[in-house]
């Protein structure tokens, strides 16, 4: 299967926080563009997240433990660990879920 990203309706899940979704038989792909500022406050969820910044600065805080991550930054946070960040600047992160996040699924 196929998929062009601007054919993908962009979704705000958080104030500054927009997404595109990619739904496979046991992952979910978040293509996020965040504005720089925006805040995403802590919260954990069962699903693990691989977190990838494509473009600009994000401060994530895994567990506790921050780190200012760019451009090819990767961050591996485990099911149900808290995390939160802002954007330093205007970024692109692609986030990988599994299982599936059919919260974003369905909206």
């Amino acid at each position: 299967m196929f998929v062009e990203l601007d054919q993908i309706e962009e979704r705000e899940i958080v104030p500054g926080y927009r997404a595109r979704f990619i739904h496979s038989e046991n992952n979910t792909l978040a293509y996020w563009d965040i504005d720089a500022g925006a805040a995403l406050p802590d919260h954990h969820h069962p699903h693990e997240q691989v977190a990838n910044v494509l473009e600009g600065t994000f401060e994530l805080t895994v567990a506790g433990k921050t780190r200012i991550c760019t451009a090819g930054s990767v961050a591996v946070i485990p099911s149900d660990v808290a995390h939160s960040g802002i954007a330093k600047t205007r970024c692109r992160i692609l986030d990988i879920f599994y299982p599936v996040r059919e919260d974003y699924r369905t909206g």
